[in-house]
């Protein structure tokens, strides 16, 4: 009979220090994509829209931070336009979220200040 309790206390210290052995994953830290595009899309409605900014009046937000995709973001469309092609993409993907703005309005000398502005807004610092 001992040599069965021994059997069982060794299977178990066996067990126990193979978990002990087997790699943990590493958090990775940083705001998630999330967090950095819900940020970005208060400070432009502020910043660009509500502000009455007249670089941004034939333009339109349309935030799409709910997503399936893990790449939640905001798009710029033309203004009363039937065409609903984005303009301006803005999306963050990841955690720690990694930014990246395309489309068109990058393209023009408005995009040199779009890059500024959602730079320091996903840094966390929201002012206009």
């Amino acid at each position: 009979m001992s040599c069965r309790i021994s059997t069982a206390i060794s299977v178990t210290v066996l067990a126990a220090l193979l978990a002990a052995c087997q790699s943990k994953p590493v958090a990775q830290s940083g705001p998630s994509a999330l967090d950095t595009m819900e940020k970005v899309a208060v400070a432009a409605n502020r910043c660009w829209f509500k502000s009455g900014d007249p670089a941004f009046k034939s333009y339109d937000l349309a935030p799409e931070l709910t997503s399936f995709s893990g790449r939640p973001r905001i798009l710029l469309t033309r203004k009363g336009s039937s065409d609903i092609r984005p303009l301006l993409v803005v999306q963050a993907e990841g955690k720690p979220a990694r930014l990246d703005a395309f489309g068109p309005l990058m393209n023009e000398q408005l995009g040199t200040r779009i890059g500024t502005d959602v730079k320091r807004w996903a840094a966390g610092n929201s002012n206009c």
